[in-house]
């Protein structure tokens, strides 16, 4: 299976490949932007979020199993899900929900809201990167960056970009073996079809 993983901007890419040697990583943009996806038949997409769950701290992962856009679009993810033991062998905990995509960055305020709402963090890119994957295996994994009270320019912010990069990093190598739980996971659907299909042809 031919993994691509997509990072928005430049520094959260140079992060994810020196986690991913041999692997091809794509840098999207920032926002909502057309992606070249190639041969790819599986997509990870990385990156930082900002938290809205108060629980969640800088460098935590969060794996989105759900997608909501400001679109008022929702997307699910399943296949996020399994990150998660991959991470854990990896020394790394992770927590899966709902994402959220807005084309800027949302105040506090705005947040409050969407936690309301179960939504675990936020990012602007990720529901628009999964849509665009179509019916590939896709998982999204992004590591936070500010808490949900802190502001985005806070001055600790700068050492929480740090540490969510260097936990980017790390965590980035999880996406192999799960392109091979995707493979392995989808390899009996896909015995099943070409078993049908020879049934069909001799009958």
């Amino acid at each position: 299976m031919k993994l691509l993983v997509l990072a928005p901007l430049a520094i959260e890419a140079l992060a994810v490949r020196s986690g991913l040697p041999g692997v091809k990583v794509s840098r999207t943009g920032m926002g909502r932007r057309a992606v070249e996806l190639g041969d790819a038949d599986a997509i990870g997409v990385a990156g930082l979020c900002g938290a809205v769950d108060p629980a969640l701290r800088a460098g935590d992962v969060v794996l989105a199993t759900e997608l909501r856009s400001e679109d008022g679009k929702t997307v699910a993810c399943p296949e996020s899900s399994l990150l998660v033991e991959p991470l854990r062998r990896m020394g790394l905990s992770s927590t899966a929900g709902t994402l959220y995509t807005a084309s800027r960055i949302l105040g506090r305020e705005e947040r409050a809201r969407l936690r309301d709402e179960g939504v675990l963090a936020v990012d602007m890119e990720s529901a628009w990167l999964v849509e665009a994957a179509g019916d590939r295996p896709v998982a999204v994994l992004r590591v936070v960056v500010d808490s949900a009270e802190r502001r985005l320019v806070s001055p600790r912010t700068v050492l929480a970009g740090i540490r969510g990069l260097w936990t980017l990093r790390r965590a980035s190598a999880a996406f192999v073996e799960w392109a091979e739980l995707c493979t392995a996971s989808r390899a009996p659907a896909a015995s099943h079809e070409r078993l049908c299909g020879l049934q069909s042809r001799s009958a």
